[in-house]
C-alpha cells in the first residue's frame, strides 16, 4: 500500500533561530509554509517574515507566506462567533483558502514541507485544527515536530477532549478556535442596572 504524502507542522515558539533551524533540518524540511495571520513577533523577532526570508535560504530551505489565506485570525467579522472564536467551517470554504490548500498539496509532491505557526503546542493551534484537518481529510498525513525535536503522528494526538469541551471532531460540536482570537472589541451585551 502506498503511503500518503506527508506534511509536517512546527511552532517557532520562543526558540533561538539556530535551535529552530535544527528542528527543520532534523526532519529534512525544504519548504516552510508560514500560516500565521501576522508574520511578526515583538517577542521573537528572529521569526519575523523578513528575517525568515533572509535566514531560511541559508539552510537551503524555501519560505512561503500563506498566512493571508490559511491564517487563524480571519479578516471577516462573520468568521467569528460572539465570543471571538474563529469559525473554521466558513473559513475553510473561502476560495482563497481552498486555492492555498491546493498549493500546499502540489508543493508536497516536490518538497518536504512544514506548516509553521508561532504556537509551540500543535494540539490547540489552527495549523492543526484548521489547516491540518482539511489536509488530512484530503488524504495527507500529518506529522508534528514538537519543541524537543520529537515527532508526533496525527493519529497519536488526542482528538478527544480539550479541557471540558466535547471531542473536537465530533458531529454537532462547533468547529472553531479553542480560544478567542479576535482583536476586535466585542460589544458589551450585559445590561447595566
Amino acid at each position: 500500500m502506498e503511503r500518503a504524502a506527508t506534511v509536517w507542522t512546527v511552532g517557532h515558539s520562543n526558540h533561538e533561530f539556530e535551535y529552530f533551524a535544527g528542528l527543520l533540518t532534523g526532519e529534512q524540511i525544504k519548504l516552510v509554509v508560514d500560516v500565521r495571520s501576522s508574520p511578526y513577533s515583538r517577542f521573537a523577532p528572529q521569526f519575523n517574515r523578513n528575517a525568515l526570508e533572509e535566514q531560511l535560504p541559508r539552510l537551503e530551505v524555501d519560505y512561503l507566506y500563506l498566512g493571508d489565506e490559511l491564517g487563524g485570525r480571519p479578516s471577516r467579522d462573520d468568521h467569528y462567533d460572539d465570543d471571538g472564536h474563529a469559525l473554521y467551517e466558513p473559513m475553510s470554504l473561502e476560495p482563497a483558502f481552498r486555492k492555498a490548500v491546493e498549493r500546499v498539496k502540489e508543493d508536497v509532491a516536490n518538497h518536504r514541507i512544514a506548516l509553521m505557526c508561532s504556537e509551540a503546542d500543535h494540539a490547540d493551534c489552527h495549523r492543526r485544527l484548521l489547516v491540518g484537518r482539511v489536509l488530512t481529510r484530503e488524504g495527507l498525513r500529518m506529522r508534528h515536530i514538537l519543541p524537543d525535536g520529537s515527532i508526533r503522528e496525527e493519529d497519536e494526538v488526542n482528538l478527544g477532549a480539550v479541557g471540558d469541551q466535547a471531542p473536537l471532531f465530533e458531529e454537532g460540536v462547533p468547529w472553531r478556535s479553542t480560544q478567542s482570537v479576535s482583536h476586535r472589541q466585542r460589544p458589551n451585551t450585559s445590561s447595566v442596572a
